[in-house]
């Protein structure tokens, strides 16, 4: 590895030493540790949605979520696994498309039994994009939806994706009877998820004070027995500086942490260090609509341009692993990639072939990203430095994800706001779930390419490893998927870290694992329980 420039030292340094820490928010919510009660900071992060109740809507926010709503199927607590939720068994025909499912004995929080006639419901919903569902662009594939008997659902497909497991893991159940009289275009804003949501999970809403917390009771009819929690309390924080300090003095019992800030709780006998793969690769995302961009040396520039091996280990304390196409599981690595080893030199000789100076030179080049923690705001400050070095000039603009999401998801963008993002993708567990991102059937309004992503061969690849039936040849067809993305660079890929969560030594039977978007998997919430 080629050591940092001085002026990427001396930025990285200065970086590190005098970050700010924000100061903490104090809200106003009546959430004070107590016997038989869990507050959190369940939305910090990440893997969080501040502020988001809607499941068709959430493009994070699961690990909350899914204290009251629940999917048919879910990810085992270790995501190596599908298993059983509100189906308590499911199967797939041989030609993969075909999945039926069998639905377990469950009821809503209203009392009202949960029946496969609300499953075609929410799937109804979760496929049109008239809802707002962000995963009706994954559904397309859904050729019917039949329900033989109340507690059997048939969902066919038109063609076999191996990814369509992993997408209905996300769908959550919802209730007929208290939805249908919304019309379908009106229901993403409806008051009704932030007033009076109905789950079919082991806690159930009570009530949601604006930007402050909301609390849930315990389902104490839940199919899975009697909660041990009286209350859940999530805790929203304007940082998670703010959080880790409501953490330590005793206010919340669980948050998200950044890598930097573990070391101070690892010897703290009071709290326990929560460490797993993220399963999402960061990258930055060259806006292909922009004629910054359409040189592919100056994509490669940028690759060279970055020390990703400095900023690994100089911020996140060596816990995340360089990322050479969108994965770095070494099944889905083929052998000969391009290692886009830190050489500044090349990136400018390759710039200059390219002509950078007549493409845009020294102008600034808008950078948009939804991550606001302090770790991303030191982690693109070292970014803007190393890319200034080559004369490419990046200005980061931090945004919370709804003003993301309403700018790179226009079908009609403003390409200024958005000359590149810095983002971060699901890779994992399921390689396949990249193919949103980077596929030209998914670009904005089908689906979430907010690159702009139009490369033939690319689609090629991912229809290819999507439509393989046969598991033992699927990880060489993802191989092919990275080879196109080395050598044409839709993106920057940058790495995949690790991330973490600091729970109380108090909570008991506490899961939580840092999936990507917070989940969902199986957490069992109604085995949580709090020393008092």
């Amino acid at each position: 590895m080629k050591r940092l420039s001085r002026l990427s030292v001396i930025a990285l340094g200065a970086l590190l030493s005098t970050a700010a820490v924000p100061a903490l928010v104090v809200s106003g919510a009546a959430a004070e540790a107590q016997a038989a009660t869990l507050s959190g900071g369940f939305d910090v992060g990440p893997g969080g949605f501040q502020g988001n109740f809607n499941p068709l809507a959430a493009t994070a926010g699961f690990t909350w979520l899914s204290v009251y709503y629940e999917p048919l199927i879910a990810y085992d607590e270790k995501l190596q696994k599908v298993i059983g939720a509100l189906a308590s068994s499911y199967e797939v025909s041989s030609d993969q498309m075909t999945y039926t499912f069998k639905l377990t004995d469950a009821k809503w929080h209203d009392g009202k039994p949960f029946t496969a006639k609300d499953a075609k419901f929410t799937m109804g919903l979760a496929m049109d994009a008239k809802t707002g569902s962000v995963l009706a662009a994954r559904l397309k594939g859904i050729s019917s939806v039949e329900t033989p008997d109340e507690h059997t659902v048939v969902i066919k497909l038109s063609a076999p994706s191996s990814s369509f497991p992993d997408t209905m893991t996300k769908v959550m159940m919802l209730p007929e009877h208290a939805l249908s009289s919304i019309p379908a275009d009106q229901l993403a804003k409806n008051t009704w998820w932030s007033t009076a949501p109905i789950g079919t999970g082991p806690f159930k809403f009570t009530k949601y004070v604006s930007d402050q917390y909301v609390e849930l009771a315990a389902n104490t009819d839940y199919r899975g027995g009697k909660p041990a929690l009286e209350r859940v309390i999530n805790r929203y924080f304007a940082n998670p500086a703010a959080a880790i300090a409501a953490l330590r003095s005793g206010e919340i019992q669980f948050t998200y942490v950044d890598s930097n800030d573990v070391p101070t709780f690892k010897d703290n006998k009071d709290f326990q260090v929560i460490e797993g793969n993220s399963f999402v690769v960061n990258y930055l995302g060259f806006n292909h609509e922009s004629p910054l961009w359409k040189d592919v040396r100056v994509r490669q520039a940028v690759m060279y341009a970055i020390n990703r091996d400095a900023i690994i280990q100089s911020l996140y304390g060596g816990a995340a692993k360089p990322a050479n196409c969108a994965y770095v599981a070494d099944q889905l690595i083929p052998q000969g990639i391009d290692s886009y080893a830190y050489d500044p030199e090349e990136a400018k000789q390759l710039l200059t072939e390219a002509g950078w100076d007549q493409i845009n030179g020294g102008k600034p080049i808008t950078l948009l990203t939804y991550y606001t923690t302090p770790l991303a705001t030191n982690v693109l400050a070292a970014v803007q430095a190393m890319l200034a070095q080559v004369g490419i000039n990046i200005v980061p603009r931090a945004v919370d994800a709804p003003t993301y999401n309403s700018i790179v998801l226009n079908a009609t963008p403003d390409i200024a706001q958005f000359q590149l993002v810095y983002a971060g993708l699901q890779n994992g567990p399921d390689a396949g779930s990249i193919n949103v991102g980077l596929n030209e059937k998914q670009i904005p309004p089908a689906g979430p390419n907010v690159a702009r992503v139009r490369m033939p061969d690319l689609t090629k690849a991912l229809d290819t490893a999507l439509a393989e039936p046969d598991s033992t040849k699927r990880d060489a067809a993802y191989q092919d998927v990275c080879k196109v993305m080395n050598t044409n660079l839709p993106w920057a890929t940058l790495w995949v870290a690790n991330r973490y969560g600091i729970v109380s030594t108090k909570v008991k039977d506490f899961v939580w694992t840092p999936a990507p978007g917070g989940g969902p998997y199986q957490a069992n919430p109604q085995k949580w329980s709090i020393a008092e």
